[in-house]
């Protein structure tokens, strides 16, 4: 798109140009808005889970190029780290078996490109951090061989001027630096996405800030990096220091960083987009010079707003706004960004269950509860829960309390009033009985057993250092354990805990 970009870096005045048409792009916007130009409800949702290479002795193979050359599927594409890939499953429509049909969708797709990357030697994890990766793994020279990559390295770290500090203190403490955003790529995830209505849209939005503790906290998989035992969901602070921008001056000041909770609730998408361009300089000021959105909507037509959307993907909102065109016609999405990877389908599409309920059900309330729930709380309950996983105690509107809202321990609030929504919410969106008992029973069992990822990944690599095994060996043992339950397929609650020994 627009002019090519040389090694050097953009032009002084590339910036300057991007940011004109940016707000192009956003008035563009807001009339598409007001002349009520979108896609009508079609209750789509899709789903991309990002994934990791191992060898059969549990370590980071980086060969995700050999890999997808053997797959050969449009459905998996490069990440970042080039022992990550990613698989995108194609838009599905909410309601009768879906659920079961998603499943059934992931197994064979996974299980075939894990037979693909066991030809050269390595295998699909689903895992939110692969507790093998070590620091010398997460370098820039172990970047996927694709520009956009070399590029956003280039930009970010320009930006900050510096080397990163990751500084993450959990049941241990890990300090060190890295000069390139190379351990953002440690940080493999779930997305899941929602097209809305623009009406339709800040209700899902905050209904969908509101709950993204709750879905870390049941869903938390990532309590490893660089041997060392940190949160049980790692990964969010992990991914904010990676690719923060601002050095410690500028975080003393308050700057925001780019991967980021928000500050409030909101009022439509344009808030999100117009904060965006408000507060974020732009990384890749790459501009589409055959593209006048205005003109292109004095005529008729549909704009792509690609700079618009370029500068909204290098801002990492955990509940982030998506703009598209399909078929001449745009639509918005939510896109969901707060859950790790795996362990295993069912509990993929478990964690899918419980959002798409709940954001259904809370979305219909006449009283939402964003009403009642500061954003303050909301953005604290995010931070509790990558801190204390499934045994968080978040802050909950509960009538009678001093400010409205009380400190509730997650598997209650969850056993007790979350899933007897989402499985309204489902209902709602049509979905069979069968499926909505099954896989919100998935999440009930977590919550009963007050096991996940997270507490399996913790519990097994502690046996394995009883058992005497040292600490590097005792993580290879528990991935390659957790690898071979994973493409078991029972969900996570039934793992049992321990590992295959030595090799």
């Amino acid at each position: 798109m627009g002019e090519k970009v040389v090694a050097g870096g953009f032009a002084l005045s590339d910036r300057q140009r991007y940011r004109r048409k940016l707000q192009q792009c956003l008035a563009g916007l807001a009339r598409l808005l007001a002349e009520r130009r979108f896609d009508r409800p079609r209750n789509l949702m899709g789903l991309e889970i990002e994934l990791n290479l191992t060898g059969s002795d549990g370590l980071p193979r980086m060969m995700n190029a050999q890999v997808l050359e053997r797959i050969a599927s449009h459905d998996f594409q490069t990440e970042l780290g080039m022992f990550n890939l990613e698989v995108n499953i194609v838009p599905h429509r909410l309601g009768g078996r879906v659920l079961d049909q998603l499943a059934e969708e992931l197994r064979a797709g996974l299980g075939y490109a894990d037979r693909k990357a066991r030809e050269v030697g390595a295998g699909i994890v689903m895992i939110g951090i692969l507790p093998t990766l070590a620091q010398e793994d997460l370098v820039s020279a172990n970047l996927s061989d694709v520009d956009r990559y070399t590029m956003l390295n280039e930009q970010i770290l320009a930006a900050r001027g510096e080397e990163f500090t990751l500084d993450i203190d959990g049941a241990e403490r890990l300090t060190c630096t890295s000069a390139s955003i190379a351990p953002e790529a440690a940080c493999t995830s779930v997305q899941l996405h929602l097209q809305v209505t623009p009406a339709r849209f800040a209700d899902v939005w905050n209904a969908s800030q509101a709950v993204a503790a709750v879905q870390v906290a049941v869903g938390a998989n990532s309590p490893f990096l660089f041997g060392k035992e940190l949160w049980p969901e790692s990964r969010p602070p992990l991914f904010q220091q990676a690719t923060d921008t601002r050095p410690p001056e500028l975080q003393a000041q308050g700057v925001r960083p780019r991967t980021w909770f928000g500050e409030r609730w909101v009022d439509s998408a344009y808030d999100l987009f117009e904060e965006n361009l408000r507060y974020f300089p732009a990384l890749l000021p790459i501009c589409d010079d055959a593209e006048d959105p205005l003109r292109i909507l004095d005529g008729g037509g549909v704009p792509a707003l690609r700079e618009l959307i370029l500068h909204n993907g290098t801002v990492y909102r955990w509940n982030r706004p998506v703009y598209s065109v399909v078929d001449g016609v745009p639509h918005l999405r939510v896109e969901n960004r707060v859950l790790p990877a795996g362990p295993t389908v069912t509990d993929v599409i478990a964690n899918a269950a419980f959002f798409y309920g709940l954001v259904r059900a809370l979305a219909d309330e006449s009283r939402p509860v964003w009403t009642r729930l500061p954003f303050s709380a909301a953005a604290e309950n995010f931070d509790t829960a990558c801190r204390h996983g499934i045994g968080a105690r978040l802050l909950w509107p509960r009538p009678g309390r001093a400010g409205g809202v009380a400190r509730v321990p997650v598997v209650d609030l969850v056993r007790e009033e979350l899933l007897p929504l989402a499985a309204a919410g489902l209902d709602a969106w049509n979905v069979e009985p069968a499926d909505r008992d099954r896989y919100l029973g998935v999440i009930g069992e977590r919550c009963e057993r007050r096991a996940n990822g997270a507490t399996w990944q913790s519990a097994t690599y502690h046996r394995a250092l009883a058992a005497g095994l040292e600490r590097d060996a005792a993580l290879a043992a528990m991935t390659r354990r957790y690898r071979e339950l994973m493409h078991l397929g029972e969900p996570v609650h039934t793992w049992p805990v321990g590992f295959p020994g030595p090799r």
